[in-house]
């Protein structure tokens, strides 16, 4: 869905910061500005919480399958060429 920005302020706001930037377009500009701003309100959220989520994450993977054969799977996938 497209952002339409119909306050002038943050438009000027947007072309000043491709300007410096040296963004291609406003919307270049604003999409790396977004993105610094997830990534800094990103690192706030303690370290502790963000591996507990993580491990949450591994947990629901499970352990790998044991008997499996790498190189049995190698060469059946190199097997049809």
């Amino acid at each position: 869905m497209p952002l339409y920005i119909r306050d002038n302020e943050v438009d000027a706001l947007a072309a000043e910061l491709q300007a410096v930037s040296g963004a291609a377009s406003k919307t270049e500009a604003v999409r790396t500005a977004l993105l610094h701003e997830l990534a800094r309100n990103r690192a706030k959220i303690p370290l502790r919480n963000r591996l507990a989520k993580l491990q949450a994450r591994v947990a629901e993977l499970g352990l790998p399958d044991r008997d499996f054969d790498m190189k049995k799977f190698t060469d059946e996938m190199w097997d049809g060429e």
